[in-house]
């Protein structure tokens, strides 16, 4: 049997011997060709740097001649600014140091003011007694290696934006995620300080009156928009308001601030309720609407005057779109107070409020609550609203009880919402004492 391959014939010989010669001829570069035409660019400096020898694939890559380059300039010369400082402060230390360094990133001076960026390998060659030389550097074109990190930041920058866009619904934009940051980063400072302008730290002990006061925070992350106060007017009027502003974070503690300073100083000008909401309503219209940003806010704002026997309270009450204040009579009876006509404060700019009014006899709680409570989501699916019926109910099962009381078991309410809860809510319940009357201190409650 014959062998597989197996050519014994001069022709199959002759074939072999072609090929080999063919191959052998592909080999025959010079040292010289080599050097010069290699697929990265060498050169060789003195110790100072100056440029011995450089081979051709360098030079076209950077456009220069050899006449200009070689024994004219030095290595550092061919960098960069930014190129030049490294080499002077890490590369040239570290060379001179370990002898040899590799893979340093660089950008090189192309004609044309081109730039060239460029992977750098140098070691120092020694004489036979230690001496340093001369330094030969390896050149690779790393212009593929930077345009593929470049298009990896590329998708990195977009992934981030795309990030920032679901945090944030309103940021359409890179230039938009960007300047929601600058002003993040204005408003921290001073939101530092709104905050402790938002709420009254403790509420004033009222004579002849009962108070309490909740607070619930739906994020400890984000400023909210509820807010409340109890003050003095004279010596024997004191001024109360509970509202809600729209929105969330800076923009809301804002409106949250205004608010709530208008109506103190507008309590002192006249403390007519209906007049009250009226100023604030001119006020939030001017200042929001002409910017194109309208910004709103619900209210309510009464007058209590304690009786001189402190044996009963009138309250004169106005609402701006606002849920009606409840009153839980000391008889068990519950009734909302009804106050017509109150409209969103800042839509429009005249707005009717009315002022209603009512008698607390000793042993009623009027409370004032924001819809964070009514709009509570409720049962296994959280689609339902807890609603207005809801506290009716609620109130009426509690009736009589005295402010701490009502705030105490609406507390517990708020608790048994869960993850329902997810607006920021406030409580302020005033009462008329049932026993001798004598100054309560107030009872202040924040979560």
């Amino acid at each position: 049997m014959g062998r597989i391959n197996q050519n014994p014939g001069p022709s199959g010989t002759g074939d072999g011997a072609e090929t080999n010669a063919v191959f052998t001829a592909l080999l025959e570069d010079s040292v010289e060709e080599l050097y010069e035409s290699a697929p990265c660019g060498y050169l060789s400096t003195l110790m100072d740097g100056t440029i011995a020898k450089i081979n051709a694939t360098l030079l076209d890559w950077l456009g220069m001649e050899r006449e200009t380059v070689v024994g004219r300039l030095r290595f550092a010369d061919l960098l960069t600014v930014g190129g030049k400082l490294y080499h002077e402060t890490h590369f040239a230390p570290l060379l001179q140091m370990r002898g040899e360094i590799s893979g340093i990133a660089l950008e090189m001076k192309a004609i044309g003011g081109r730039r060239l960026p460029v992977l750098i390998s140098s070691v120092v060659k020694h004489g036979s007694e230690g001496e340093p030389l001369l330094i030969r550097t390896t050149v690779f074109d790393a212009s593929d290696r930077r345009t593929y990190e470049e298009e990896l930041l590329r998708r990195k920058q977009e992934a981030e934006q795309a990030r920032a866009e679901a945090e944030q619904a309103r940021a359409e934009a890179e230039q938009a995620r960007r300047q929601a940051e600058a002003d993040r980063a204005q408003l921290a400072d001073a939101l530092a300080v709104l905050q402790q302008s938002l709420l009254p730290a403790s509420l004033p002990a009222v004579p002849g009156l009962e108070t309490a006061v909740y607070y619930h925070t739906a994020s400890a992350n984000r400023l909210g928009g509820d807010f409340y106060d109890l003050f003095p007017i004279d010596d024997t009027r004191w001024g109360f308001f509970l509202g809600d502003v729209c929105g969330k974070g800076p923009e809301a503690a804002a409106l949250t601030s205004l608010t709530r300073y208008t109506l103190r100083a507008a309590a002192f000008h006249d403390p007519e309720p209906a007049v009250a909401l009226t100023t604030l309503n001119s006020v939030l219209h001017d200042r929001y609407t002409a910017t194109g940003d309208p910004r709103y806010c619900t209210a309510v704002f009464g007058i209590v005057e304690p009786g001189a026997e402190h044996d009963q309270a009138t309250v004169r009450l106005a609402s701006g779109g606002h849920p009606p204040a409840l009153i839980m009579r000391a008889g068990g009876q519950v009734d909302f107070l009804p106050t017509p006509g109150g409209m969103l404060v800042g839509v429009l700019p005249i707005a009717p409020f009315v002022t209603a009014e009512t008698t607390l006899a000793p042993g009623d709680t009027l409370l004032l609550y924001t819809d964070g409570l009514t709009e509570a989501r409720t049962g296994l699916t959280r689609k339902n609203l807890y609603g207005e019926e809801a506290l009716y109910a609620f109130a009426a099962a509690h009736a009589p009880s005295a402010p701490q009381e009502v705030i105490t078991a609406l507390t517990g309410l708020l608790g048994s919402f869960g993850d329902g809860l997810d607006d920021d809510t406030a409580l302020l319940a005033l009462g008329v004492p049932t026993a001798r009357p004598h100054t309560h201190p107030a009872t202040n409650h924040l979560r």
